[in-house]
């Protein structure tokens, strides 16, 4: 979860004198919410790629799935405690 705070600031330098502390606060958070939305649409979409196999696959396809959700499962549960 370094990385996203990574990313945030980055982009926080880049308004970096144009904010108040109160409005960098909160830009903040709206950033790392849009990257949350997009790393989540993207395990989603990992998801139903998985759900595309044949039959024969579909076991294969299902445990990837599994295992991508429960990645995704703890990368909320770690985004939500750097709040």
């Amino acid at each position: 979860m370094d990385k996203l705070k990574i990313i945030v600031d980055d982009a926080l330098k880049q308004l970096d004198g144009t904010l108040s502390d109160d409005q960098t606060e909160k830009v903040g958070k709206v950033i790392e919410a849009a990257i949350i939305r997009g790393l989540l649409e993207g395990q989603h979409r990992a998801v139903d790629a998985c759900n595309n196999y044949s039959e024969a696959e579909q076991d294969l396809a299902h445990k990837i799935a599994s295992a991508i959700r429960k990645k995704n499962d703890a990368l909320i549960v770690n985004l939500s405690s750097l709040r």
